[in-house]
């Protein structure tokens, strides 16, 4: 009995401990995110503009959809919900963040698997891997927007060159081209992310687990599905979690890189677009307030489809 008190007064004190310390991040996180959420979501529901800030009225949910009826007695929908280029940036997000993450995650697989082996000048090699990583994302936006260009860029010379091109191509201009630009330079940038992580990963796996395996005669790409990928996976989750919540809110490369028009706006760059430039304050707001509702929620589905994921192997 008096055992069991012993432990049930230390586990309340380590609880305590544990809200101890967690506290002041709490609060950090509340004042620099949670407050500005806050603001956000409350401006959706207004009619603020920049310089009228202070005087925003309730307006309800106007921003996010309003049914107008005209004199004739026929109507229309306006607001969020109903505006095509913002379901249009929607679909180019989406569509961005599969594509460059699914690229990602193979190629840092890839990168991982090298990286992981026994050769000279390994740890060379890995900081070289991570230079494209730590470099700013608009120094290297700017670096490729040059290296794209259909005059001077160096790709298309070099693709010319090889006969693989007949004329320049404007990657960055081109409705058919730009949104593969900038795939290309976030899976050049991200890729060496994605293979820090997994690489992680590789290195808790048990040396004795290659050993035997090598000692039974398995094949190596049986020991890859059997092995490695199996306990290299909750890596991937959580790199692939992590990777997916940037690309969602991708902006600056296709701020920087791009014209920003229909084929290439992201949910980012129209949210700034109606904040700031066409001063529609209160509608960007909504487009800030969705685009978090978006974004938790596919990644919510996607953490519970990954851990249901993995009990089921487990069992």
């Amino acid at each position: 009995m008096a055992r069991s008190v012993n432990t049930s007064r230390l586990t309340r004190l380590r609880t305590r401990s544990a809200w101890a310390f967690l506290a002041p991040m709490l609060i950090v996180l509340f004042v620099v995110a949670g407050w500005p959420l806050g603001r956000t979501i409350w401006f959706s529901f207004t009619d603020a503009s920049l310089d009228l800030m202070s005087e925003a009225r309730w307006v309800g949910i106007r921003n996010y959809l309003e049914y107008v009826e005209f004199k004739d007695g026929e109507g229309k929908f306006y607001g969020l919900l109903a505006d095509a280029r913002w379901w249009r940036s929607v679909g180019n997000t989406i569509w961005f963040s599969v594509v460059s993450v699914s690229t990602e995650t193979v190629l840092g697989l890839i990168v991982a698997l090298v990286l992981n082996q026994e050769f000279r000048g390994r740890g060379l090699v890995r900081a070289a891997v991570l230079i494209p990583w730590a470099i700013p994302t608009i120094v290297s936006a700017k670096m490729w927007a040059w290296m794209l260009h259909d005059q001077f860029g160096i790709l298309n010379d070099m693709l010319m060159k090889v006969g693989l091109i007949s004329a320049p191509v404007a990657w960055t201009a081109s409705p058919d081209t730009a949104m593969i630009a900038v795939m290309i330079v976030d899976v050049w940038k991200t890729t060496p992310f994605m293979a820090l992580l997994i690489l992680a990963g590789l290195q808790m796996i048990p040396g004795d687990l290659y050993e035997a395996a090598k000692l039974d005669g398995v094949s190596a790409l049986r020991v890859f599905r059997k092995i490695t990928l199996p306990l290299i996976m909750p890596a991937v989750l959580v790199a692939v979690v992590f990777r997916s919540l940037d690309a969602l809110r991708i902006f600056d490369i296709v701020y920087v890189l791009t014209p920003n028009t229909d084929t290439t706006r992201t949910m980012s760059v129209y949210a700034r677009e109606n904040l700031f430039d066409f001063d529609k304050f209160a509608y960007g707001s909504a487009a800030s307030t969705l685009m978090f509702l978006i974004i938790a929620l596919i990644t919510i589905v996607f953490i519970l489809g990954s851990r249901m994921d993995l009990e089921g192997k487990r069992t």
